[in-house]
């Protein structure tokens, strides 16, 4: 073989080489994306609710409880 041939063989190589990389990086770049997307998503779930959404649960918790005693057959 002539040292053309291994040049342009080499350079070949290194452009696909290259093209994988590049690829790869991209890739990588939003799988990176994704997660944080997915940590910010729950940080926003993670805040504590509101004064209204705490009553509301107190409530159901409240009405559980009666229920609960009236199934058990425990008057009120």
């Amino acid at each position: 073989m002539e040292p053309a041939t291994y040049v342009t063989l080499a350079l070949a190589s290194l452009a696909g080489l290259a093209m994988i990389a590049a690829a790869a990086l991209k890739g990588w770049r939003g799988w990176l994306d994704l997660k944080r997307a997915e940590l910010d998503h729950g940080r926003d779930l993670a805040m504590p609710p509101s004064a209204g959404a705490r009553i509301d649960i107190a409530d159901i918790k409240e009405r559980i409880r009666k229920l609960e005693a009236i199934a058990a057959g425990v008057e009120l």
